[in-house]
């Protein structure tokens, strides 16, 4: 069992965005992996009024005082790479004006040869949805929607004409146009997003918080696409939020991709047997600068190629 594997790019403060992200970049590449990602947080209230991911009590990460913006960060990483799959996970679309952020990913799309992935989301801030949105944080399935529909309009051949809530196109010629249709992967945690995804989605980008969760969850995505006649298959691109040391974890609680790389690679193999697709690790956050993500993404790949994952 051989599975795709990726990293996230150098987006937090500890970090010298200008230099690591393209440095980064070029080593994935070489190092053999197949994919670079980033994801999207836009601030970090002082104080937190709402806990990590809308739950209350729970604290946001301090990694996350600081984040590169996603676009930005990816056209580093493309100016500086051949090959290599630039994704997004995610972008909080409904932060995002539809039309704008169609056009931003089919330019990066057109710049890079057609290496893009989008990984789109709808969040759970509500102090991002204050600042960014172009709507309500009730809105935000319909916001998502809206830029599903522009995203294929603009992506598709002129001349384009859209009518939504937001966005209106009157009929004309819109580019550049991106190499190939750019492949869009959701999140889909709730029923309805599992639905969106079915019908809407070429691929699944789950995270990797325990084998059981994640099969059952896949199960349920594909009885709903066999239900839905869905013909193509679904995709998967699994974030791995990684917490790296250098010996192993030996308490009893420690959680899935907790401890030393023999403990990820255990890890991985329960996961990809379970869910077989794509991988990819943030190692960001147990890295104190470029040099030492970089080391350590070298050291995971070497371990996972060798344990023929």
């Amino acid at each position: 069992m051989t599975i795709r594997l990726g990293i996230t790019l150098p987006q937090m403060k500890q970090f010298d965005i200008g230099s690591d992200i393209p440095a980064i970049a070029r080593a994935a590449e070489d190092i053999g992996y197949e994919s670079v990602w980033v994801f999207e947080r836009v601030l970090f209230p002082t104080p937190t009024r709402q806990g990590l991911y809308g739950i209350e009590g729970l604290p946001w990460p301090d990694e996350y005082r600081s984040i590169a913006e996603p676009l930005v960060s990816l056209t580093l990483a493309a100016a500086a790479t051949d090959r290599i799959q630039l994704g997004t996970s995610v972008l909080v679309a409904p932060l995002h004006v539809p039309f704008e952020l169609a056009r931003a990913l089919a330019t990066l799309d057109r710049a890079s040869g057609g290496r893009v992935v989008a990984g789109l989301g709808t969040g759970w801030s509500t102090d991002e949805y204050a600042a960014q949105s172009v709507a309500p944080f009730g809105r935000r399935g319909e916001i998502l929607d809206e830029v599903l529909d522009v995203c294929a309009a603009v992506w598709g051949p002129d001349p384009v004409s859209y009518e939504g809530t937001l966005t209106t196109v009157h009929p004309s010629e819109v580019g550049p146009k991106p190499v190939r249709p750019i492949p869009v992967y959701l999140p889909a945690m709730s029923p309805r997003a599992k639905r969106r995804l079915v019908e809407r989605a070429d691929g699944w980008m789950p995270l990797a918080m325990g084998v059981d969760a994640l099969a059952a969850d896949w199960r349920a995505l594909q009885d709903l696409a066999a239900e839905q006649s869905r013909e193509r298959p679904i995709e998967r691109a699994v974030r791995v939020n990684s917490r790296l040391q250098d010996r192993p974890y030996e308490g009893v609680d420690r959680q899935p991709f907790q401890g030393s790389v023999d403990q990820l690679v255990e890890d991985l193999a329960a996961h990809a047997d379970a869910v077989p697709g794509e991988y990819f690790f943030d190692l960001q956050a147990s890295s104190r600068d470029g040099a030492e993500l970089k080391d350590q993404a070298a050291a995971l790949y070497e371990a996972v190629r060798a344990a023929g994952i």
